[in-house]
């Protein structure tokens, strides 16, 4: 019995001190272990990479960018009902336990010992705070190092911060699916909610998700994420957050997830929101763009963008038609299941149309089988639609284009198997004929458009191409295009501005300029290959004669016109090189722009901003385009004083008066010069067309009271357009589709006439002073002291002499000021 006892006494020495020497280990292991943590303290600074979003000026979400898609939301902004749906399926003991959950583990313990063996996968026992110890302190390691220390970091949090932190730390970290944290932005992305919106079916997937995201994607896996978001479900009820009937009810409902786009949301303006995307990418870094969470505000008008991607379009169909059909886009041949390889097609969503494949071809027309759409998993979904392009749809396209291929044994322009755009044929009352449709093809042609307040340089539309589908290089930023006569009127501001009056004469006849050693004779030609003689500035600019302008520029000197193109923000340095008076110069849509509106800003400094302000995740401003000291403005009641005034620091680059004297000669070439189509807009308008050599661009650029337009159309890799296609007659027409849209609610003001200007009516032939028996009168701009004399006789030089032939000493006084001797 003594050696029995001595034994047991044995074993227990013994097992105490294996004991000891174990704790003492584990202990000594715990402690190296703790002496590697990081500094869980860090998390109080921490800013989780939030979500950047555009907004357009009412308000609409035009695009987000985001490595990692979140919304923070504070705990105290969560619903109950997201809380409880996360604390069932997570730790449903979260409140009460210190970090780690002892039942939580053994109750894994023993799931995992009556499973083993079995195909399940093994139940964890993290706790929320250590998955927040995991997600933000560790990495996602398997090993027991990673474990320990993430079970001792969960203590220190838990010793360190409240509940409510931790739980808000961890709602806003989680990754759900889909490229989505947080669940804030989970409901966004899933369900096209607030958090506060979601139902009871709708925030048990969510929490559902946090275990295994791609394993209960909803598209790939709809069953198990039902069974998963049913399990949640059930636990809710179990823990008394959800009554029994309504989780039935939950149960019984579909997943309901539609994804939600994550590129631009306003259809028309990806160019936009791309140029946005760009711009705060040098202001701000990756970081700041995709992690800062920035609240951008934009300058889009959403219906003006819509009215100038429709008007500038039109045009580059309108052109890309009248020169014939190419041919359909591909042919898929006889295929039994003509939707599944038409599927395969990518089509441009950005334009408006649609692709279709043709059935069958016959007297009536063509047959044709519409692109199908897609389930939400990829799958080509199973309708199939078809419809009718009548003779009448297609009857444009019954020339072939030059260069273009006709098929063999084809009679029309369409066969079986081939894939073309078509959209909805439309009647004499402008309503879509149902089962009907209208041939299209993507234009060749392409170029761009802008519209700017002229007042603030914000930058309200712009389009960038036909479709950003197809080329996302934006044309009206990046292209460098040469804008030919449509930079005279910086030319002509620049004459008024030093000696010149809108009636001064210069001669439009044969110049020969001497280029210097080795450089041929240079002899500029106006575009319709005739000259004039002696005429007004004014008429130079409304009929856009190459000639006067050269002569202007060569009296002044080019580098006071490159000084001017500087001030107007259209060129950094302008070559002084005469060629360069006629627009050679290359520059962009944007710039040319913004310099036209400082004719109507009143010769103000005009800088053009996509971009009115930038707020950052705690909605401090941070960026704000508009530089306008309010004075006043923070007075917290009246006493008396005046009212709020803004005082404009921006820079005077041109006399108020020379803004006006070229805004009222811009008017003329409405009225009476090259751009007569914008008369139809029926309200006050300005501006210049321009046509390059050989017809390689067509522009215009113009402004109405309060609203500047520019558009150009061009080859991408310029070409001869053909003849004809001059400023006035492709690239006005387009401006004035948009601006009879834009400004039909808006009533017809006259450009401000600003103080100082007078008005003199003038015989726009000679440029004097109507006389009483004048047919053809207007009312020409002039500065204090600078209206013509009342007449005088015959323009003129003697031959050699350098004397004027029968001027009066009056009229030979104001053509030599008015003209430098240029006549």
């Amino acid at each position: 019995m003594r050696l029995l006892l001595r034994f047991f006494g044995f074993l227990f020495a013994t097992a105490t001190i294996l004991g000891v020497v174990a704790a003492a280990a584990i202990g000594a292991f715990v402690w190296q272990q703790a002496q590697d943590l990081p500094d869980h303290a860090t998390l109080e600074k921490y800013e989780p990479p939030v979500t950047t979003r555009l907004h357009a000026v009412d308000g609409s979400l035009i695009a987000e960018y985001a490595n990692q898609r979140r919304l923070f939301l504070p705990i105290q902004a969560v619903p109950q009902l997201v809380i409880h749906a996360f604390l069932s399926a997570e730790d449903k003991n979260f409140y009460e336990h210190g970090g780690i959950d002892p039942t939580g583990i053994a109750r894994a313990v023993w799931y995992n010992i009556e499973n083993m063996g079995r195909d399940r996968r093994p139940q964890g026992a993290s706790t929320i705070t250590q998955q927040v110890a995991k997600n933000f302190l560790l990495t996602n390691e398997a090993s027991m190092n990673r474990k320990i220390k993430e079970a001792l970091l969960a203590l220190r949090i838990e010793q360190t911060f409240s509940k409510d932190k931790i739980l808000e730390l961890y709602l806003n970290e989680i990754y759900l699916g889909l490229g989505n944290y947080g669940i804030a932005a989970a409901a966004l992305n899933y369900f096209d909610k607030s958090v506060h919106e979601l139902n009871v079916a709708e925030v048990a997937y969510l929490a559902a998700l946090p275990k295994a995201p791609n394993n209960y994607n909803p598209f790939r896996y709809a069953d198990r994420a039902i069974e998963r978001r049913n399990w949640v479900i059930d636990r809710m009820v179990e823990n008394g957050f959800v009554s029994a009937e309504d989780g039935r009810a939950a149960k019984d409902s579909p997943l309901g997830v539609t994804a939600r786009a994550s590129s631009a949301h306003v259809y028309t303006a990806p160019y936009y929101a791309e140029e946005v995307r760009r711009i705060l990418y040098e202001k701000f870094g990756g970081k700041g763009l995709y992690e800062g969470g920035l609240s951008v505000r934009t300058a889009l008008n959403p219906q003006l963008q819509e009215m100038a991607k429709k008007a500038l379009s039109a045009g580059f169909v309108k052109f890309d038609e009248a020169r014939g059909w190419r041919g359909a886009i591909r042919n898929v041949g006889a295929v039994q299941d003509w939707g599944k390889a038409l599927a395969e097609v990518p089509a441009y969503g950005d334009v408006g149309w649609k692709l279709a494949v043709v059935l069958a071809v016959d007297g009536n027309g063509a047959t044709i089988g519409m692109q199908p759409g897609r389930e939400a998993n990829g799958a080509v979904k199973a309708d199939r639609d078809t419809g009718n392009i009548p003779p009448e749809g297609m009857k444009w396209a019954g020339r072939w284009s030059s260069g273009a291929t006709k098929p063999p044994n084809q009679k029309g322009p369409l066969g079986p198997g081939d894939v073309v755009y078509v959209e909805p044929l439309t009647g004499k009352d402008g309503k879509a004929q149902a089962g009907q449709y209208r041939l299209r093809q993507v234009p060749e042609i392409s170029g761009a458009m802008v519209v700017m307040d002229p007042f603030t340089g914000r930058v309200l539309a712009l389009v960038g191409g036909f479709s950003y589908d197809q080329s996302e290089f934006n044309r009206a930023t990046q292209a460098l295009r040469q804008p030919g006569s449509s930079f005279k009127p910086l030319l002509y501001a620049a004459a008024l501005d030093n000696g010149y009056t809108p009636s001064s004469v210069v001669l439009d006849a044969p110049i020969e300029i001497d280029q210097g050693t080795g450089g041929e004779t240079w002899k500029p030609e106006n575009y319709s290959g005739e000259f004039y003689g002696p005429q007004t500035l004014r008429f130079g600019i409304e009929k856009s004669r190459n000639v006067m302008t050269v002569r202007l520029a060569q009296d002044m000197g080019m580098p006071i016109v490159s000084e001017y193109a500087r001030r107007f923000g259209v060129y950094d340095d302008l070559p002084p090189f005469l060629s360069m008076a006629l627009g050679a110069g290359e520059t962009t849509l944007l710039r040319m722009v913004g310099g036209y509106s400082i004719f109507a800003n009143g010769g103000k400094k005009v800088v053009p901003s996509l971009i009115d302000r930038v707020q950052d995740r705690y909605g401090r401003t941070i960026y704000k385009h508009d530089a306008r000291e309010c004075q006043g403005c923070r007075a917290t009641d009246w006493r008396g004083q005046q009212p709020p005034t803004l005082v404009d620091h921006r820079e005077q680059v041109l006399d108020p008066l020379t803004a006006y004297q070229m805004t009222s000669m811009l008017e003329g070439v409405v009225l009476r010069g090259t751009a007569t189509v914008l008369r139809q807009v029926g309200k006050p308008m300005a501006g210049k067309t321009g046509t390059t050599n050989d017809n390689k661009d067509s522009w215009f650029v113009g402004f109405s009271p309060d609203l500047a337009v520019g558009v150009y159309l061009g080859y991408d890799k310029p070409r001869d357009m053909g003849h004809g296609t001059t400023g006035g007659e492709l690239a006005a027409p387009i401006v004035s589709d948009f601006m009879k849209v834009a400004l039909a609610d808006k009533p017809a003001v006259p450009f401000r006439v600003p103080p100082g200007i007078k008005l003199v009516r003038i015989n726009p032939v000679t440029g004097m002073r109507a006389g009483p028996g004048d047919q053809k009168v207007i009312l020409e701009a002039f500065k204090p002291g600078t209206a013509p004399p009342d007449s005088y006789s015959v323009i003129g030089y003697g031959a050699g002499d350098g004397q004027a032939i029968g001027v009066t000493p009056e009229a030979d006084r104001a053509v030599r000021s008015g003209t430098g001797g240029l006549y």
